[in-house]
């Protein structure tokens, strides 16, 4: 019973090839170009664009497989199996369902010097010792790509004596912080949040809503963080107005000088469609994106070689070994335009079911029309594993008249409201962002009153729900979200 029990629990693995197969349909457009590069850059059996011949032939489709390549000789292998009578066949995966953006292929860049070069080139216009010089060069190495220099002085001063052969005290190392302070953009170097925000009021002008500003995040960066306003007017002995307009002063400043430098060399992430619906003639028409359904053929090259070998009389030991690995690209080249084909037909056929599914969202735009819909609906409709389509779902996205969408954003649990109806969890959310969107904010609502708001719209969920809800939003909690 062990025995049975250990080959049935083996018989359920996937080989490796379906593995492969998993992992190209989870990638988005530009990891599929890049991996197919790849492979075309690895396997000399497979090449782009179209083949020498159109014909089509169905002799290389039908060989099968009769395990290693490794493990069967050279006179085992039918040549006639990878040969058709006139060329080598196309396997072609261009099909009328495929949007006509193929020349699309330019990855855009950052342009310019790095953040770091950037303040680099700052310090050479600084006048420094060479001690000092070197000390700022490594204060701006230590600064990350928020603008911020998180490492105590006490480890970088350690830092400089192990790495650097400088050795110096906390209170030199600080004088230098200072004088790179100064750099642009203001901010920058940083230790702390606060420490950032006062370094960009003291580039300013020197009006009294800016002194006001320096003085409550030096003496009261904490109330402020938590909107104590009441503690704030009495501490700073200000009047509401002048709280209101040093607080303005505050919000104009960057929490992050280092994201906002242009200049920096990091990608910037450009999104691909992999999906385009549009609304033609009152109907929905979904198209994959054409640069996943590349032209590819095998080696006319490598044909000929293999009809060579075919032909010879005497076959030596290096044309076998060869032959062998000749068979081995080839059953790979197969093997990956198949896997495309699957990917395109997969990717397709999700995308349009869910499209089907969320019909009266696609057709209107209106959020609140989008269905509960889980991984399961979705995967029971094409006969597919769940986990197929969280693959396609998770990393994928649809372009629709109503903009670029993650696709898994249509995914959403089902709540009852008091009809008794299925509704989407997007939906309430959607009117949850709504509701704190028109509150007073001189008296932003609480989660019970949300609640209580939500139960009087016909949507009774508990209050831990609307916290959860709110959250995911990335919505504060009702204190934090007063003003003034």
């Amino acid at each position: 019973m062990l025995k049975q029990h250990l080959q049935f629990k083996l018989s359920q693995k996937l080989s490796p090839q379906q593995i492969q197969l998993m992992k190209l349909i989870q990638l988005p457009t530009q990891a599929f170009e890049q991996r197919l590069k790849q492979e075309l850059e690895e396997n000399p059996a497979l090449e782009s664009g179209k083949a020498e011949s159109d014909s089509l032939d169905d002799g290389y489709d039908d060989y099968e497989e009769s395990g290693d390549s490794e493990s069967i000789a050279a006179e085992d292998i039918n040549i006639d199996d990878y040969l058709s009578d006139d060329e080598v066949p196309d396997y072609r995966t261009q099909t009328s369902n495929y949007s006509a953006d193929d020349d699309e292929k330019s990855i855009p860049y950052a342009s310019g010097i790095s953040f770091n070069q950037y303040l680099i080139n700052q310090l050479n216009t600084v006048h420094l010792d060479d001690q000092e010089w070197s000390i700022a060069e490594f204060l701006v190495g230590s600064i990350d790509e928020s603008g911020y220099i998180r490492r105590p002085l006490g480890d970088i001063m350690d830092d400089l004596a192990f790495t650097q052969n400088i050795y110096t005290e906390e209170n030199k190392i600080e004088e230098v912080l200072k004088t790179v302070q100064q750099l642009d953009p203001p901010g920058v170097a940083a230790r702390s949040l606060d420490e950032c925000l006062i370094l960009q009021l003291k580039r300013r002008e020197n009006t009294p809503s800016v002194e006001l500003a320096i003085d409550i995040l030096e003496r009261s960066f904490e109330q402020f963080t938590k909107k104590h306003y009441a503690k704030l007017l009495q501490k700073h002995q200000v009047d509401e107005e002048g709280l209101k307009e040093a607080i303005s002063e505050i919000e104009k400043l960057n929490p992050k000088p280092g994201g906002s430098y242009a200049g920096s060399t990091r990608i910037i992430e450009h999104i691909v469609p992999d999906f385009s619906i549009r609304i033609v003639d009152g109907e929905l028409e979904l198209s994959l994106n054409g640069r996943n359904a590349p032209e590819l053929h095998v080696s006319r090259e490598y044909s000929n070689m293999l009809e060579g070998y075919k032909n010879s009389k005497e076959k030596s030991k290096s044309q076998k070994d060869t032959v062998l690995f000749i068979k081995q690209k080839l059953d790979a080249a197969k093997w990956f335009i198949d896997a495309i084909k699957q990917r395109q037909q997969t990717l397709f056929v999700t995308m349009s079911t869910i499209m089907n599914y969320q019909k009266e969202y696609f057709l209107t735009g209106d959020e609140r029309k989008l269905r509960p819909m889980i991984l399961k609906d979705i995967a029971d409709q094409i006969g597919m594993d769940v986990s197929t389509v969280s693959r396609v779902a998770n990393s994928k996205y649809v372009d629709t008249p109503y903009g670029t969408k993650l696709i898994k954003e249509f995914f959403s649990e089902a709540m009852k409201n008091e009809q008794g109806e299925d509704v989407s969890t997007r939906e309430i959310k959607k009117i949850l962002e709504t509701v704190i969107g028109d509150e007073e904010k001189k008296k932003p609502l609480t989660d019970d009153k949300l609640a209580k708001i939500l139960k009087e719209r016909g949507y009774p969920i508990a209050r831990r729900t609307v916290a959860k809800y709110r959250e995911q939003l990335g919505i504060p909690v009702a204190r934090l979200r007063k003003q003034i």
